[in-house]
C-alpha cells in the first residue's frame, strides 16, 4: 500500500537505470524528467497500467535536490477509504478505536523529500477536498489532532484513468487537478515503443537473474517478444522474463517457448489442474488410456485408499499425468497435436508438460 526509502542508504538510482529505452518517446521522457526534476513543481504522470509511472516518479526524485531525503509512495486505490486520511496525515493516540499510539502520516515521512500518490484518480471525493487544503496550506492536521504541522513534500501523482472524463463527470475535482498537474507527463504504452523491448529484456535479466538462472533468447524468440501487443505493458514483460528465468535457467529460449510463456493463463491452468485432480479421483494411478477389458472387475467403492498410512497425493497425480501423456504420445505415434487432442489439452500446454517430465524425445 505504501513504501518509503532513503536513497542515500540504498544507493541513488539514475534516470537511465529507471527509465529504460532508446525510442523517441523514452528519449523525450528522460528530457522532461531532467527538465522538471530540479524544480518543486507538482507532477502528474498519466498512462496505461503497467507502463512504468512509478519509475518516472523515482527518476524525478533521483534527479531533484531532494534526492538525499525520503521518497514515499502511497497507492491511493489500495487503502480503504476510512484509513486513507490516517495513512496520509497521521493520527493522535486515542483518536479512534485502535489508535493506541501516535502515528506519523506519509506527508510527515516525506518531509523534505518526495511523496508519490499512485492511482490518485481513485481517491474518494472527501479526501480530495482534504488533500487540496493540504496542498494550498502546506500543512497537515493529524486525525484527532488540533494543531497544524508544516510539511514540505514534493508531490508526484499518477493515474491510469482518463482524468478529463473524471472531471467532466464530477468524479475528480478540477481545482485539485490543476494543483497536481503543474507539469503533466503522459507515458506511452509498450506497444507504442516496441523497439525498447530488447533493452528492457536485458535490463530485467540483469535485475532478476543470477549466473545460474540467466537465460538467452534466440533472434526468433526476441522477434516474438517485440511483436506481442503487451496489454499489461512493462509490468507484463517483466513477469514474462521472470517466468523464463525460473522455467529455463541457463538455457536459450526459442520462439515456441516464448509462445508458452506468453500464454500461461491462470484460468487455463486452474481448469487443467482441476481436470487432473478429477481424473485422479475417478481412476486408480495405474489406469491406462485405453478402456478396461469387459471382464475387468469394478473397483470396490468401500475400499480404503489410505489404509496403509499417509500417501503423497501430489506425487500420485504427477505420476498419473506423466503416464497419460506418455501413452497419448505412443497412441499418436509422436504427433504432439494428436496427443494433445487425446488429452483435451492445447498443443502448447502439452509441450510445456512434456518438458516438465523430460519427454522432449517422445515428440520427435
Amino acid at each position: 500500500m505504501s513504501v518509503a526509502f532513503n536513497p542515500v542508504a540504498q544507493g541513488a538510482a539514475s534516470v537511465e537505470s529507471l527509465i529504460v529505452g532508446e525510442s523517441p518517446a523514452i528519449v523525450e521522457l528522460r528530457r522532461l524528467v531532467r527538465q522538471v526534476a530540479p524544480s518543486s513543481a507538482s507532477v502528474i504522470v498519466t498512462g496505461p497500467s503497467g507502463s512504468g509511472k512509478e519509475m518516472v516518479a523515482r527518476a524525478i526524485h533521483a534527479e531533484s535536490q531532494r534526492a538525499s531525503k525520503n521518497y514515499v509512495a502511497v497507492n491511493c486505490g489500495a487503502i480503504p477509504r476510512d484509513l486513507l486520511e490516517s495513512e496520509l496525515f497521521g493520527h493522535e493516540k486515542g483518536s479512534f478505536t485502535g489508535a493506541v499510539t501516535q502515528h506519523r502520516g506519509r506527508f510527515e515521512e516525506a518531509h523534505g523529500g518526495t511523496l508519490f500518490l499512485d492511482e490518485i484518480g481513485d481517491m474518494p471525493a472527501d479526501m480530495q477536498v482534504k488533500l487540496l487544503r493540504v496542498l494550498e496550506e502546506r500543512a497537515i492536521q493529524r486525525v484527532g489532532g488540533r494543531g497544524q504541522i508544516a510539511v514540505d513534500s514534493r508531490i508526484v501523482s499518477a493515474t491510469h484513468r482518463d482524468i478529463d472524463e473524471a472531471i467532466t463527470h464530477q468524479r475528480f475535482r478540477e481545482d485539485l487537478f490543476y494543483r497536481l498537474a503543474v507539469f503533466p507527463i503522459d507515458l506511452p504504452s509498450l506497444a507504442e515503443r516496441r523497439e525498447d523491448v530488447p533493452l528492457l529484456v536485458r535490463h530485467f535479466l540483469r535485475q532478476i537473474a543470477d549466473s545460474k538462472r540467466t537465460v538467452r533468447f534466440t533472434k526468433e524468440a526476441m522477434d516474438r517478444l517485440v511483436a506481442h501487443p503487451w496489454p499489461g505493458n512493462v509490468r507484463e514483460l517483466r513477469n514474462v522474463i521472470e517466468r523464463a528465468a525460473i522455467l529455463f535457467p541457463g538455457q536459450t529460449v526459442s520462439a515456441e517457448e516464448v509462445e508458452l510463456l506468453l500464454h500461461r493463463r491462470t484460468r487455463v491452468n486452474r481448469a487443467e489442474r482441476a481436470a487432473v485432480w478429477e481424473a485422479s479421483e475417478r481412476a486408480a494411478p495405474t489406469a491406462p488410456l485405453s478402456s478396461p477389458a469387459p471382464d475387468a472387475a469394478p473397483a470396490k467403492s468401500d475400499e480404503s485408499l489410505i489404509s496403509e498410512g499417509p500417501v503423497d497425493l501430489r506425487a500420485m497425480v504427477s505420476d498419473l499425468e506423466h503416464r497419460y501423456i506418455t501413452e497419448a504420445l505412443d497412441h499418436a505415434q509422436g504427433v504432439v497435436a494428436e496427443a494433445a487432442r487425446l488429452l483435451s489439452l492445447r498443443r502448447t500446454t502439452l509441450i510445456e508438460k512434456m518438458r516438465k517430465y523430460g519427454l522432449h524425445q517422445a515428440a520427435a
